[in-house]
């Protein structure tokens, strides 16, 4: 069981490295959640599934909120 789902993570990490450029955040959500899942009853996977999703939505909302800051600070003031 154990070797059927170590193929299929590798199957699935070998898949998502083609959008490497496009992951930010996900390698220390996965780390962070594997460590954690780990010690959950040994879900180490699923925790770094979890992980890698939750960092890059974190990531993703922080670049768009400094998006936004730099366009309030760069827009002229109106009276």
């Amino acid at each position: 069981m154990k070797s059927v789902l170590a193929v299929a993570a590798f199957a699935v990490a070998l898949t998502g490295a083609a959008g490497a450029a496009e992951a930010k955040g996900c390698i220390k959500g996965a780390v962070v959640g594997g460590v954690a899942g780990h010690f959950a009853h040994r879900h180490t996977l699923l925790g770094a599934a979890a992980g890698c999703a939750i960092g890059h939505h974190l990531a993703k909302k922080h670049e768009r909120e400094q998006r936004r800051e730099m366009m309030r600070e760069g827009a002229p003031h109106r009276r």
